[in-house]
């Protein structure tokens, strides 16, 4: 596992993003582990957030591309924190997000950040995906600008447990709207950096623990 994806998950774990215990997610299954990117709260941490965001974005992506769109509320600090690590390393892309509601005054419109146009290439920048119910919800926005390209989406996690169907949520969107997709860490990561290895004293994935989190995936892990 590469050096920066090992820092990225003793990160989350110092940010406290990266949580275990007994948890729901948004579609209702019971987790012994959540991620929750809210708990990025400090500048520090939004700069860390950000270039580790970069690297993912640019091994899969590269830089030849003009837009990262980050989906209100959450995406919206991703986008930014990850265009500016983006323009650090040489690569000013612009950064894009929606309001929730339509602005009827002033700069009118759904859209924050840059706007978006025919010809531009976009990639989504998400926290983590479970079902894969948001992209379905942000990719009409996108679109209704004009003629415009989606590249793909990068999260932070992949929890690799099944969308809609069998397959990983991450799996599903890229066969149903043609997107790659690519994720920082995936839990398998998690496990293996974090699994009876001690982090700052602490056994963080013990074996009850590890047996939960095998038992969740027995059922709701995804098929390959």
């Amino acid at each position: 596992m590469e050096q920066y994806k090992q820092e990225f998950i003793e990160f989350m774990v110092d940010c406290k993003v990266l949580k275990f215990g007994d948890f729901v997610t948004k579609s209702g299954r019971k987790t012994p582990f959540f991620i929750n990117t809210g708990f990025y709260r400090t500048g520090e941490q939004l700069k860390r957030l950000g270039g580790y965001y970069a690297k993912a974005i640019k091994d899969k992506f590269g830089t030849d591309f003009d837009v990262l769109f980050g989906p209100a509320y959450k995406g919206i600090p991703l986008s930014v924190a990850a265009s500016i690590a983006l323009s650090e390393e040489g690569a000013d892309i612009r950064y894009c997000s929606n309001r929730k509601e339509i602005k009827d005054h002033g700069d009118k419109g759904i859209l924050l950040g840059s706007p978006i146009g025919d010809g531009d290439r976009v990639v989504i920048i998400e926290d983590v995906t479970t079902a894969g119910t948001s992209i379905g919800e942000t990719l009409p926005i996108i679109k209704a600008q004009g003629d415009v390209k989606v590249l793909g989406l990068v999260v932070s996690v992949d929890r690799m447990e099944r969308g809609q169907g069998s397959k990983s949520a991450l799996k599903e969107i890229h066969e149903k709207y043609g997107l790659e997709t690519t994720a920082i860490v995936t839990m398998a990561d998690v496990v293996e950096h974090l699994y009876n290895k001690p982090y700052k004293g602490e056994i963080i994935i013990d074996d009850t623990l590890k047996a939960a989190i095998d038992a969740y995936y027995e059922q709701y892990g995804a098929e390959e």
